[in-house]
C-alpha cells in the first residue's frame, strides 16, 4: 500500500521561506508523477506542483511559478517542494500526492498524504 507523509509545515512570515518533504514509501515510483497540492479553508483543492519521477521533468501551477520548486531524491523516495517568497495567499493544509494525473484541464491523483498546514501570516 502506498504511503506518503509529509513534513515541513509552520508559521512563517511574509517572504520566507519553508521546504516542504514527502516520504514515499509501499509502492515503486520509478514511473510515477508525484506532486503537490493544497487547499484553503471553504477553497478547493487546487494544484501546485508536479514532477515526473524517471527524468524529474516538471510543471507548475501559473500562481507559484517562479517561487515553488519541486524536486526529488531517488535514493531517499522523497519529493520536495522548496517554497520561497512565501505570501499570506499560500495559506494552506499541502498535500502529497502519487499517481497524479491530468484530465481535461483537471489534476488529480490516487494517493494522498495527511498534509501538512503552511501559514504565512505577519
Amino acid at each position: 500500500q502506498v504511503q506518503l507523509v509529509e513534513s515541513g509545515g509552520g508559521l512563517v512570515q511574509p517572504g520566507d521561506s519553508l521546504r516542504l518533504s514527502c516520504a514515499a514509501s509501499g509502492g515503486t515510483f520509478s514511473n510515477t508523477i508525484l506532486g503537490w497540492f493544497r487547499q484553503a479553508p471553504g477553497k478547493e483543492r487546487q494544484f501546485v506542483a508536479v514532477i515526473w519521477w524517471s527524468d524529474a521533468v516538471t510543471y507548475y501551477a501559473d500562481s507559484v511559478k517562479g517561487r515553488f520548486t519541486i524536486s526529488r531524491d531517488n535514493a531517499k523516495n522523497t519529493v520536495y517542494l522548496q517554497m520561497n517568497s512565501l505570501k499570506p495567499e499560500d495559506t494552506a493544509v499541502y498535500y502529497c500526492a502519487a499517481e497524479v494525473r491530468t484530465y481535461t484541464g483537471t489534476w488529480t491523483a490516487n494517493y494522498w498524504g495527511q498534509g501538512t498546514q503552511v501559514t504565512v501570516s505577519s
